[in-house]
């Protein structure tokens, strides 16, 4: 990159004026210098872009005169020149942060490629990726034009979210607006493959009452995905028989692109195995997909057979009251021991608490850990300003994500869950959207308040996007009342009543809600982990 001015310390620098000379015709203007001192001062009182410098100089080395360069200017980037390539030496010019190391005789394009990678790598790499995905672009955009089932919509979203995360490192605004509107119409495509196959997964594994018809084996009706019911069934019993201690960490309310950013985090001490992704059932919220999942069936086969531990509008607490009790039972019908430890973490100071004590809880051959904090957040954000300022969109959501992952108990506690040799099996019961569009929606009293789903009787609304079951026994749900139905918001909407309509639209609009059919609330993952050695 042209008129980038660079400081070059070395003692024989009068050697290098090849070197320099080769860097003027490339447009950098160049300052040398032969000894760390006279580095030190022209640096204080100059701006510059990058330094090159000699490890071994005589009086201030080149360490030496690293360490005080990274007090004077702790955010200019250092290259390390030296003729040793001790390693020790690399390790502590590495440990000091600096930003590569070229080993003597240095090549002229050799020292060209390491500029160019430290002062222009990021214009370099989103110019790469703006290229690759201009290519990827047309054939993304006819892959959701074709009639995809069940995997291949779970392996467009992983393509999806690969492209949003390179696509925010690129900081190309223009091209980030290309994406989110493909991404749009990617998750009106699948309300529309939703509407048309989901009741089609639970063929064949009714009865003629609707109830679901036990069977040792979760029924599999052919191209439909892995539901919330069945995965312990198909995932973790095939886990729990491989592996003598295993932790399951349910994080609620968790994306497959907020999964993406903790990832490299996780691989400090544990290597991931697999790497997928499931479906949750309808409705994505947190009473129906995470009770099917710790339950191993469907919200209606709960109702009926445990009436009495099912949630309660009376009692807005109650809703996930029985999930240890859910996977205890499934347990002792798969012939396990029902034995297990279970934690649900809520807040900072029940983490800290329940997680850094001497044992963190992990004694059990199955320890499971439900933790709250993502799904607290996200519907905070509805009414704390901070939150609004802090999550202004899916980046900044990330951003937060990977920042309270990294300074949070729950680090720690599965850093000693590794340590211990527990196989870490990672996922969530559902994801969230950033709502945009609000929809009017209108029925009686006792009609559900969560944004994106409504359960109730006599539901008005007429919109292409929403997804109506009139016969909820054939997904498997419950009636609260003979003629009740379901309405699920697709892509970004969300439901207001009538009455004050601009108000709560306006308040609710741009927070990230749950409950309706979208990518990023079905489609989630589960990763499977285990503790690296050494740990």
């Amino acid at each position: 990159m042209a008129n980038l001015s660079i400081l070059w310390a070395d003692d024989e620098i009068d050697l290098l004026a090849p070197h320099l000379s080769f860097l003027e015709s490339k447009g950098y203007r160049t300052t040398p210098v032969n000894n760390g001192l006279e580095a030190l001062q022209r640096a204080a009182d100059e701006d510059f872009d990058l330094v090159l410098l000699d490890e071994n100089m005589p009086g201030l080395s080149g360490l030496e005169t690293l360490s005080r360069l990274k007090e004077i200017k702790p955010l200019m980037p250092v290259i390390m020149v030296t003729k040793s390539e001790e390693e020790l030496l690399m390790e502590e010019a590495i440990g000091s942060k600096i930003a590569d190391y070229l080993i003597k005789p240095v090549h002229p394009k050799q020292l060209l490629s390491a500029i160019l990678k430290v002062t222009d790598q990021k214009r370099l790499v989103a110019r790469k990726t703006n290229e690759a995905y201009r290519d990827d672009f047309g054939e993304l955009g006819m892959s959701m034009s074709d009639q995809l089932d069940a995997a291949q919509w779970a392996e467009l979203y992983q393509r999806l979210v690969r492209w949003e995360l390179d696509l925010e490192e690129s900081g190309d605004e223009g091209m980030k607006e290309v994406f989110a509107m493909q991404k749009a119409e990617a998750n009106r495509l699948f309300v529309r493959f939703i509407k048309k196959n989901y009741a089609s997964w639970f063929a064949g594994t009714l009865n003629t009452k609707g109830m679901a018809i036990p069977a040792k084996q979760p029924q599999s009706v052919q191209g439909a995905p892995t539901l919330s019911h069945q995965l312990l069934q198909r995932k973790l019993l095939p886990i729990l028989d491989q592996y003598p201690k295993v932790l399951l960490l349910l994080i609620d309310n968790f994306r497959l692109d907020q999964f993406r950013v903790i990832e490299p985090i996780l691989g400090e001490f544990y290597r991931a195995l697999e790497v997928e992704t499931y479906y949750s059932i309808l409705p994505t919220s947190t009473e129906y997909a995470r009770n099917a999942l710790f339950a191993g069936m469907p919200p209606a086969e709960i109702v009926r057979r445990y009436p009495d531990r099912w949630w309660s509008d009376q009692d807005e607490h109650s809703h996930n009251m029985h999930e240890s009790f859910f996977l205890g039972e499934w347990l002792k019908r798969n012939g396990r021991n029902p034995a297990h430890g279970y934690q649900k973490i809520t807040s900072l100071a029940q983490a800290k608490q329940s997680l850094e004590n001497a044992n963190g809880g992990l004694s059990q051959p199955l320890e499971v850990l439900v933790y709250n904090f993502v799904d607290m957040l996200s519907h905070a954000r509805s009414e704390m300003n901070i939150i609004k300022e802090l999550a202004e969109d899916e980046a900044a959501y990330r951003s937060i994500t990977r920042s309270w992952f990294q300074h949070s108990p729950l680090l720690d506690y599965l850093q000693k869950a590794a340590a211990r040799g527990y196989t870490l099996v990672l996922t969530t019961d559902h994801g969230m959207i950033k709502v945009q569009d609000p929809v009017r929606i209108s029925g009686d009293r006792e009609m559900s308040n969560n944004l994106r789903y409504k359960e109730g009787r006599n539901l008005q609304i007429q919109d292409d996007l929403v997804y109506t079951i009139q016969q909820p026994e054939q997904v498997q749900l419950p009636r609260k009342h003979l003629n009740s139905v379901y309405i699920l918001a697709g892509s970004d909407q969300f439901f207001c009543y009538p009455n004050n309509f601009h108000q709560y639209a306006s308040l609710y609009r741009d927070s990230f809600q749950h409950g309706g059919i979208s990518l990023e609330e079905c489609i989630v993952p589960l990763a499977v982990f285990r503790p690296r050695e050494g740990v």
